[in-house]
């Protein structure tokens, strides 16, 4: 069993998963293969009792009615009789996987190759669950060594070309999945995996292609439609990825991946202001089989919408990355007025948000949270006073936008997050000094910035109409390492004035800056959400799929937020010259007054 560890903060829910992997330890073909060996125990190199055999085919009978739980039962029933029985630790692993319990799975599968080493099918499938996990070194030494046992094997192959992409080995992922479609051209998963590799690097529009054969020569793959569901949202085109989620959805028998797809469809009824039905939908991120699907360590009872909370004790949760943690935090104000003087609202946060939110919501009581990870799940836990009383009820902060946000008219048109007053005056003084120019903050990137993120923000260069505008002085807001961007911003002879300041950690200094300044423009990252959250005036440069747009042309969580969206997916240039282009007049304007 693992320990528990203190785990990284969520990522938010975008950028969405792809489904290439392939390979099904449960599926009738790997499920028979088992009865057959099953069939002759003898031949295994530790002959099993035939009560061990009896319990290990009641385990295989088991999980093909997808009854996991007595799967796993019988699974080690056989175990007890045989421990180095290696086709029962395998029986064990697949239950288990297909249970969700997936380190346990882990832990079974490697034990049985330890048991088998010459067994191409344990190693395929724990490759498989090994990339699943991010276990991406370990994935690709078992895929290469179930290719040594199989060197025909499409699964063993499609897999490790999906283990490169996700390494970003985007050459070698490209090459390998060339020649496995050269051999094999009327394989449909090396088609729809080699569209996932260009929707990794962002070429959306030409992975429809890929996607389009693969259903061409696979009518109905789910994998394929909701890939290039996904490619379609990014391409703004959320009407026709709707179509491709609701139609893949029924096609599939994994449960893992059904929870994925549904939490993709909820995405795109945001983005089309459908919010009844998106926010409903958008509880399956709470869903066991989700990847890294959070639990909420309290015995307090799970709120729900038709719960009345007023004189209740209710413990709020924050959730997923910081700025999710913020744009959520509107609803906050309901919630208080909800639980009203008769009742406690508790609100457990990144420890880096605890002074912001204490001071922006004195009515309730803000603690820390903490994130850990144990036996391969992630609980989140809230640091209660000792003294505190216990909380009745409790509720992910984004759950409340089921009874609190119904509709655009629901949202708040006042900022909620309250600066430091002191804090906000002496930036305001220290602005000042640098001259009479209006200030105007900058940001461009998230501090987690691979290659499927990295796609969702605009390289620093295609920056420079924005810098080049004159009579406006530039403050660097960017948190992280960016000592190569100012770098070479101070090449161009772009002056970026960095304040003397933790723009990483100190979010109570971060969001005081922010309000100070005249204007503050990025992409949505934890900074700009801060700066919206405190009624700065913001920029936002919008992505086609910036689902909390929620239908508006806006950011209806942030009154004081101005959308810039993108011509398309990627397509920097032209937002970046209007954005210039709307700042030059704003700092003409500034100069006139």
């Amino acid at each position: 069993m693992t320990a528990a560890t203190d785990a990284a903060p969520l990522p938010s829910p975008v950028p969405k998963a792809r489904l290439a992997s392939a390979g099904d330890a449960a599926s009738p073909q790997a499920l028979n293969l088992l009865s057959q060996a099953l069939a002759k125990p003898a031949r295994a190199a530790v002959t099993p009792p035939k009560p061990a055999v009896t319990a290990l085919k009641s385990a295989v009978a088991a999980i093909r009615t997808q009854d996991y739980a007595l799967g796993t039962r019988q699974a080690l029933k056989a175990l007890e009789l045989c421990e180095r029985w290696h086709l029962a630790w395998h029986v064990l692993a697949i239950a288990r996987e297909k249970a969700g319990d997936l380190a346990p799975a882990l832990t079974a599968y490697e034990t049985a190759l330890k048991l088998a080493v010459d067994e191409g099918p344990i190693a395929r499938d724990l490759g498989r669950l090994a990339q699943r996990l991010g276990y991406l070194e370990i994935a690709e030494k078992l895929l290469l060594k179930a290719l040594e046992l199989s060197p025909d094997n499409s699964e063993a192959s499609n897999n490790l070309a999906c283990v490169l992409r996700d390494q970003q080995r985007y050459p070698e992922a490209v090459a390998l999945l060339t020649a496995c479609i050269e051999r094999s051209p009327e394989i449909a998963l090396y088609w729809n995996t080699l569209g996932t590799v260009l929707t990794d690097q962002g070429e959306m529009a030409q992975s429809l292609t890929f996607f389009d054969e693969a259903l061409r020569l696979q009518p109905g793959d789910h994998k394929a439609l909701y890939n290039r569901a996904n490619a379609r949202m990014a391409l703004g085109e959320p009407r026709e990825a709707l179509a491709d989620i609701d139609q893949a959805i029924p096609l599939c028998a994994d449960a893992h991946e059904t929870a994925t797809m549904r939490m993709a469809r909820a995405l795109v009824l945001l983005l089309l202001g459908e919010l009844e039905d998106g926010f409903d939908t958008y509880e399956v991120r709470f869903d066991p089989r989700m990847k890294d699907a959070l639990a909420f360590a309290t015995d307090s009872a799970r709120w729900t919408p038709e719960t009345d909370i007023e004189g209740r004790r209710l413990l709020v949760f924050g959730e997923q990355g910081l700025g999710d943690e913020v744009l959520f935090a509107n609803v906050l104000p309901d919630a208080i007025r909800a639980v009203g003087p008769g009742g406690q609202l508790t609100v457990a946060v990144e420890h880096r948000l605890v002074p912001l939110f204490q001071r922006s919501f004195p009515e309730a009581t803000v603690v820390r949270h903490r994130t850990v990870r144990h036996a391969g799940r992630l609980a989140r836990v809230a640091a209660l006073p000792a003294e505190a009383e216990r909380p009745e009820l409790h509720a992910p902060i984004g759950s409340l936008f089921r009874r609190f946000r119904r509709s655009l008219e629901d949202f708040p048109r006042t900022p909620f997050l309250a600066p430091d007053g002191e804090q906000v005056a002496h930036w305001r003084r220290t602005l000042d000094a640098l001259g009479p120019e209006p200030k105007v903050g900058v940001l461009w990137k998230s501090l987690k910035l691979d290659g499927h993120r990295a796609r969702y923000f605009s390289p620093f260069e295609l920056w420079r109409p924005v810098l080049s505008t004159p009579g406006v002085r530039f403050v660097n807001l960017q948190y992280g390492d960016c000592a190569p961007e100012l770098a070479e911003a101070a090449e161009q002879g772009f002056d970026l004035w960095t304040p003397e300041l933790d723009l990483k950690d100190d979010l109570d200094g971060v969001a005081a800056l922010t309000k100070a300044l005249d204007l503050v423009i990025g992409p949505a990252n934890a900074t700009l959400n801060l700066a919206g959250a405190v009624g700065a005036p913001v920029w936002l440069i919008a992505t086609p799929d910036h689902w909390p747009g929620f239908g508006s042309d806006g950011w209806p969580c942030y009154p004081s937020a101005t959308a810039f969206p993108t011509d398309g997916f990627a397509d920097w240039d032209g937002v970046m010259g209007r954005v210039a282009q709307a700042l030059a007049t704003r700092a003409g304007a500034a100069r006139a007054a």
